[in-house]
């Protein structure tokens, strides 16, 4: 049962790997044909000892980390700085809204007032024609 599901799941991720375009495992066994012979000389190690080629990969993976950190504290700075713009933005947008809203009562005030001073001027103008006859 056990190895029906790893020859499943084997051939699942083969064809994810196809799929995208990974290239295939590489595998565990080590002898002269092997990729994991170069040059006659063998990937393995004496016991508690990591392979030569390893100690590249372990810094290569380093550098890289390393590349990751600086990578992350950079657009941590950058959306801190994109975040604090965006509420200046804001506060921008919603003093420009007031002060429109300022006008627009202004504007409603203006009408209002002109509205009043019509009526008193048609009033005015009654009660004179009203004393000349």
């Amino acid at each position: 049962m056990l190895s029906r599901l790893l020859k499943e799941h084997q051939a699942r991720q083969s064809e994810r790997r196809e799929l995208q375009g990974e290239p295939a495992p590489v595998p565990t066994a080590t002898g002269p044909a092997s990729p994991l012979s170069i040059g006659g000389w063998s990937c393995r190690s004496p016991p508690g000892r990591a392979p030569h080629w390893s100690m590249g990969l372990v810094a290569q993976a380093y550098v890289n980390q390393r590349k990751l950190d600086h990578e992350v504290k950079t657009l941590q700075v950058q959306a801190a700085q994109f975040a604090k713009q965006t509420g200046q933005w804001i506060t921008m947008v919603e003093n420009f809204n007031q002060a429109l809203k300022e006008i627009g009562d202004v504007e409603n005030w203006a009408r209002s007032i002109e509205l009043d001073m019509r009526t008193i001027a048609t009033a005015l103008e009654y009660v004179y024609k009203g004393q000349l006859q």
